[in-house]
């Protein structure tokens, strides 16, 4: 089999491997924020919620920021696909204290949930928020909290208001105060390329930038604690494995060894870190122990094994591999050694994630000679296309497994996509700046917001 030659290179740009036969295809990425998300499909029949505007007595030069809250609430709700929030053109009134709220004037407006709320500032600058979400069925208060905050911080209260809401009534805990790192590119192709390491908010808000370089970067992923990430830097003229503290406080080499250092991904636990390595002479899968910095090698095989990935419960390594002829994933079990196959439909399948639940799949599948993210059920076998895009890759699973961030083209642009993992609801996140690629999304974070 020529391996330059073989459709698992080709795709697979993404990969460590890549880059050292393809550097000159330029795959280039582009430098910029995120901009207006696009809501390409929600559920058929959403939540209707109103939010009216949270009131705030500060003054006309604070009053700004807090005005957005109630918008940012309502905006992360939209996206999750599951509500729907009414225009506050179509309100009957605004109110935000429960005593001005009419129940009756709701339901015939055909709402489902009403949230208000106000904010205070106090002597020392400090916000309070206290607001409510009222069932408009019952008539009656189903989530009543506070929070104090700096006005500076108010994206923060914000995301965490619709989380908040979004797991009283779904009853699954809300993932909109997470991140989202990813990879870009500015003036690729130029001798004034410039890539980049960025983290933003995960409806793209606040991106900043945590390492620049002329150099490719690939593979970012997130440690357990959301603390700090993992990617691979040319910055030296090879590749390296980076540990990056996302406050800034700290950058060091994981690796350094001759050929391929690549696919870095921290073990559940935040022990370990499963990676790519050619040191003794192919593309193998090892694990490091963080703090020994001692390697085990996985795999033994004359194949090219790349893209590791865990099991939610660290007991077992997935991994893409070519040694039955074409890209399939395989998974092996840590303390046996048992390895099985576990796609079978198809020519290629690659980059696995594993859900929270360990039971279900969600990776790159081709079908008719276009990629997609597809999803599986392990159990069953049955494999679901969940995108209907072009060039579909790099997927990233939210921490509360119902959503999943991808990389995909729209137009010849390299964007970001979302989409739940039944399919049901789909949005874009694309960027006016440029291209942008592998998208990671970050386990659940401590909020400052107490």
């Amino acid at each position: 089999m020529n391996f330059l030659n073989s459709d698992f290179f080709l795709r697979k740009y993404f990969s460590v491997l890549i880059l050292f036969f393809f550097l000159a295809n330029d795959y280039v990425l582009a430098s910029g924020s995120l901009d207006t998300i696009i809501i390409d499909k929600g559920f058929d029949q959403p939540i209707r919620i109103a939010i009216t505007p949270f009131s705030s007595g500060a003054p006309e030069g604070l009053r700004e920021s807090l005005d957005q809250i109630s918008d940012v609430v309502a905006f992360d709700l939209a996206r999750s696909g599951q509500f729907s929030p009414m225009s506050e053109a179509d309100m009957l009134t605004k109110p935000s204290h429960l005593k001005d709220v009419f129940i009756r004037d709701w339901r015939l407006l055909g709402v489902d949930y009403l949230l208000i709320g106000q904010n205070q500032i106090g002597a020392s600058g400090a916000v309070q928020l206290v607001f409510q979400l009222i069932n408009i069925a019952s008539g009656e208060v189903e989530l009543e909290d506070s929070y104090t905050f700096q006005i500076s911080q108010f994206r923060d209260v914000a995301h965490k208001v619709s989380d908040e809401v979004y797991e009283e009534i779904t009853g699954i805990k809300g993932a909109f105060s997470t991140k989202i790192a990813y990879v870009l590119v500015k003036d690729a192709g130029s001798k004034n390329a410039v890539y980049s390491v960025e983290i933003a908010d995960s409806d793209g808000e606040r991106s900043k930038t945590i390492f620049q370089s002329s150099e490719p970067i690939l593979s970012v992923n997130w440690s357990p604690d959301g603390r700090s990430v993992a990617y691979v830097s040319f910055e030296t003229g090879r590749p390296l494995i980076v540990l990056h503290e996302v406050d800034g406080s700290k950058r060091q080499f994981l690796t350094n060894f001759d050929g391929i250092n690549g696919s870095p991904i921290y073990s559940p636990d935040g022990r370990s870190m499963a990676m790519v390595l050619s040191k003794d002479g192919n593309p193998e899968i090892y694990i490091m122990n963080l703090e020994t910095r001692r390697l085990r090698r996985i795999t033994r095989n004359s194949a090219i094994d790349t893209e590791p990935s865990w099991a939610p419960d660290g007991s077992s390594i997935l991994f893409t591999s070519d040694r039955g002829g074409q890209p399939q994933i395989y998974q092996i079990d840590l303390e046996t050694n048992f390895l099985e196959r576990l796609t079978f439909v198809g020519n290629y399948n690659a980059r696995a994630r594993l859900l929270p639940d360990g039971d279900n799949l969600v990776f790159v599948h081709r079908r008719s000679g276009t990629f997609h993210i597809a999803w599986q059920d392990l159990s069953r076998g049955q494999i679901n296309v969940l995108t209907k895009t072009d060039l579909d890759e790099s997927p990233s699973i939210a921490p509360n497994g119902t959503m999943f961030i991808y990389a995909t083209q729209n137009f010849g642009r390299g964007i970001l996509g979302v989409v739940s993992i039944d399919g049901n609801v789909a949005y874009r996140l694309p960027s006016s700046l440029g291209d942008v690629r592998e998208p990671a999304w970050s386990p659940f974070i401590v909020s400052p917001i107490k």
